[in-house]
Order: C-alpha cells, then structure tokens, then sequence
C-alpha cells in the first residue's frame, strides 16, 4: 500500500511539499534559537521569576485597574 501512495504522490507532482515543510520547520526553529541566544540574561532570569513571584506583574496589574475604573 505504501508504494501504491509514494507512486500517486510521485506522479501527481507533490513530492515538493515534504521538502517545504521540512524547511519552514528547520528555518523556524534556527530563527528562534538565535532570538533565545540573542536574548540578555537579565530579562530571561526576570522572565523565569515570573511564576514563581507572589507581586502581580505590572501589565496584569494596569490590566486590573484600567478595567475598575
């Protein structure tokens, strides 16, 4: 059965799409490893401090208040 979809796929011109996807996947991932390495320390050890903090974070707390008022 196998072969019968590879030959379908094959001969119906689509054999492009697994290579495409391939390299939308591997472009995407590449592109966000160089963002995570480009990031500064700082605001990675702030971001991982976030669900550990007991402080409402300031965009959460101006959310809050703009939806009192």
């Amino acid at each position: 059965m196998l072969k019968f979809i590879k030959h379908h796929m094959i001969s119906e011109g689509i054999e492009i799409f697994p290579l495409v996807s391939f390299l939308i996947f591997f472009i995407f991932f590449v592109l966000l490893l160089v963002y995570v390495m480009r990031m500064k320390k700082g605001h990675v050890d702030s971001m991982s401090q976030i669900p550990l903090s007991e402080e409402p974070v300031e965009g959460r707390q101006k959310l809050s208040h703009e939806t009192s008022n």
